[in-house]
């Protein structure tokens, strides 16, 4: 019986799975869709046929407008509490999803919807994006980590501009200033997204994982301490079934066949 996650689809394309964001009209996130999205990446994780995830949102204006704001209209902090948690929990599990994780971006992305496509390895954005983290303006701020890693990719003044100053910006600025790393036309995000993901099933599932640890740890760990680390990864490597496959293959000049092991 396939699991429902709820508020998520998913689909499988050969080694990538898609995820579309499901709760119309803006797929606003609820307690529930987070603990979904955090449930559906630990299942994802323990997929071996599973290379890379591509997350978009439903439909052609919205990827999603992050939390809806009535859940804290009477400033309860006991559900305060509990929504910051599942966001918290959702987008760190999306961040440390062991394969690649590609946002698609199709429409605005706004808060808490940009937090998600923050925790994603790479984003592509639709040319008519809008991205924003708007949340100091009703009197929040960003909780799901975008403090943290808006200033990692676009440096902290447009982080501050962008948190501090309320400022939105659209996919041209966002290509400008590094927050994605693609501008594609209206509806194309998606075939994008999926077109780069395939790539990623030529790459060996084994290394990609080291290697997304190593990089993702260079925000936190001294150069000094990460570059005995790429040594350590890369002999552990020759533990896996991958790295014979991969260089067996390379010799036979035909394309290698993973086993994620």
């Amino acid at each position: 019986m396939t699991r429902v996650y709820t508020n998520l689809l998913l689909e499988r394309r050969g080694h990538t799975a898609l995820v579309t964001l499901d709760n119309p009209p803006a797929h606003t996130w609820t307690l529930a869709s987070l603990n979904a999205l955090r449930d559906l990446v630990a299942d994802l994780n323990l997929d071996p046929d599973v290379y890379a995830l591509v997350i978009t949102g439903g439909g052609a204006k919205f990827f999603s407008a992050g939390a809806d704001l009535k859940v804290f209209a009477d400033g309860n902090k006991d559900t305060a509490f509990a929504m910051a948690a599942a966001f918290g929990e959702a987008f760190e599990a999306l961040s440390a999803f062991r394969g690649v994780s590609i946002a698609a971006i199709n429409g605005y992305a706004m808060g808490g919807g940009l937090e998600c496509a923050l925790a994603c390895d790479i984003r592509i954005a639709e040319e008519h994006a809008q991205m924003a983290l708007p949340e100091a303006s009703v009197g929040l701020l960003p909780c799901a980590g975008g403090t943290q890693h808006l200033p990692w990719l676009v440096g902290e003044g447009w982080a501050k501009r962008m948190i501090l100053c309320g400022e939105r910006v659209d996919a041209a600025k966002a290509l400008a200033i590094g927050l994605v790393e693609e501008v594609v036309p209206t509806g194309k995000a998606a075939a994008t997204a999926l077109a780069l993901a395939a790539k990623v099933a030529r790459q060996s599932p084994s290394s990609v994982t080291a290697c997304k640890t190593l990089i993702q740890g260079a925000r936190s760990h001294p150069l000094v301490a990460s570059l005995p680390d790429e040594r350590t990864l890369f002999l552990g490597l020759f533990d896996t079934q991958d790295q014979k496959e991969g260089v067996q293959a390379f010799l036979e000049k035909r394309p290698a066949e993973w086993k994620n092991g």
